[in-house]
């Protein structure tokens, strides 16, 4: 009988951001996230890697790096779609593949306002720590993000 527990290996975090989708889709390039995220100490592109591509190497305060590969990018939808190719320490699953997308308010109380939703789909072998983690992390990082945005 197996010990592990099952669970989900996807999480959603979202949250209502109270600036405008340009001062929020401004923070979200891979190479700016030390710029809002208090977790991490620089981010920084890596030299070196092929002109096709955009690798970033995020420093965070614990002393951890890992490298994120640029999947996908769109400044008219307002998303990016990003992948971990490297950790150091090495991390306990084979891969994670996340997504930010933003979205203006248009009306309502909120109006002005930006609705920011951040995926994470993790290999299956991920357990439910891991997803806790990447949780807590992407709550963590967003409440950052909605202190810089509304500094600007």
């Amino acid at each position: 009988m197996s010990s592990t527990i099952p669970t989900s290996t996807s999480v959603v975090e979202s949250a209502v951001i109270k600036a405008p989708l340009s001062h929020v889709w401004h923070f979200v390039k891979l190479q700016d996230f030390s710029k809002f995220w208090t977790a991490l100490k620089s981010s920084d592109y890596v030299k070196g890697a092929s002109s096709e591509t955009d690798i970033v190497k995020w420093t965070f305060n614990d002393g951890t790096v890992v490298e994120v590969k640029q999947e996908e990018h769109s400044t008219l939808n307002h998303y990016i779609t990003y992948s971990v190719i490297t950790s150091e320490p090495a991390v306990s699953y084979t891969s994670v593949v996340s997504t930010i997308r933003c979205y203006a308010v248009t009306s309502g109380e909120a109006e002005g306002s930006t609705y920011v939703e951040w995926t994470g789909n993790f290999s299956s072998d991920a357990d439910a720590g891991v997803i806790q983690d990447g949780k807590f992390k992407r709550r963590d990082a967003l409440a950052d993000l909605a202190k810089a945005a509304k500094k600007m």
